[in-house]
């Protein structure tokens, strides 16, 4: 073979070398295009401004998990608390986080709305009172309320469930004065203008009076006859809702649950930091670690029965006049 051809041949293996190379690179680009998830985009409405029972949106935001399951989740607060559901029905978000009683309400009143998730998996509602062994009239048992004045922040159902829980004392509802304190319900159980208050959650009222030099006691309605229910869930629109979304969603949400259970410390420092202005302050750290043990280890996870008992409860109370089936509102998603 003479140089010539010895050129030719390098030359030749050398461009189809180089040719091999842009196919292989073409190709994996292609695959990488074709791989790579594409980001869906949330519009998820609060029920209330941040705070500590938000724990697992805010971390799985911070840590990124709801990126790593192709989720863009675009976390608003409301202007009015009473329209995150509303607006879920409407189309106008896409998810909502409300109270299990109030979509139960909300369904039997036809909204097209579905629970896809649990957040926070306990009630945090209580009737609270001071605890004060120096007052000759302190208030030790809801026997004690007869004739007493409780303080409420809005009107509307509170007859079902205060009256239930007097009921178990031997108390009526009639036996009592019902005052709307607005959300003046610290105060106004502190200052004396009333003498308990419903509405107070467990894991912020108690800590706030706490800090004031206050000792609250709170009686709890799981123990006084009114079944227990999910103080807060998320709601998706029932014919709208994307199933793949929603579960990527819930995986996210998961995993920040458990994070924040086996690092609690760590992660309040990294909740706070997500708004340090408004979040960092003793009343949230108290409240974060009171809300630890209410978080759904499960979000996606249901027991229809427990909704169904709600309902019926809700049903017999006259709070709803059409009684709705869990598995016509919380389907299952996995």
């Amino acid at each position: 073979m003479n140089k010539k051809t010895v050129l030719r041949a390098t030359v030749l293996a050398t461009a189809m070398m180089s040719v091999n190379a842009l196919v292989t690179t073409d190709a994996m680009a292609a695959t990488e295009t074709k791989t790579a998830p594409e980001t869906k985009t949330l519009t998820l409405m609060l029920d209330w401004f941040v705070n500590p029972n938000h724990g697992p949106i805010v971390i799985a935001e911070q840590r990124g998990y709801f990126k790593e399951h192709g989720l863009d989740v675009e976390i608003q607060e409301p202007a009015d608390p009473s329209m995150p559901p509303k607006l879920v029905a409407a189309n106008k978000i896409d998810l909502a986080i409300t109270y299990q009683p109030n979509l139960t309400i909300d369904v039997a009143a036809g909204l097209p709305l579905i629970r896809s998730a649990t957040l926070i998996a306990t009630p945090l509602n209580t009737l609270m009172v001071l605890d004060n062994p120096k007052d000759n009239n302190q208030i030790k048992t809801l026997a004690d309320l007869k004739g007493k004045k409780i303080g409420i922040a809005i009107a509307g159902n509170e007859e079902a469930t205060i009256g239930t829980m007097l009921k178990t004392s031997g108390v009526n509802y009639d036996d009592v004065k019902i005052i709307n304190v607005g959300w003046a319900l610290s105060s106004s159980l502190a200052s004396g203008k009333v003498d308990a208050i419903w509405g107070g959650l467990r894991n912020f009222e108690t800590n706030q009076l706490a800090l004031e030099g206050y000792q609250a006691k709170a009686f709890f309605p799981e123990e006084h006859g009114v079944p227990a229910y999910d103080e807060l869930v998320f709601v998706a629109n029932a014919n709208t809702y994307d199933k793949a979304a929603i579960n990527a969603f819930n995986q996210a949400l998961e995993q920040a649950t458990t994070y924040i259970v086996n690092h609690p410390q760590a992660s309040w420092l990294e909740f706070a930091a997500y708004a340090p202005d408004t979040l960092d302050n003793e009343l949230n750290k108290r409240a974060w670690n009171d809300t630890l043990t209410r978080f759904a280890l499960r979000p996606a996870a249901v027991d229809l029965k427990r909704y169904d008992d709600y309902a019926q409860f809700m049903y017999s109370q006259h709070i709803i006049e059409t009684l709705p089936k869990a598995k016509d509102y919380v389907p299952t998603l996995q």
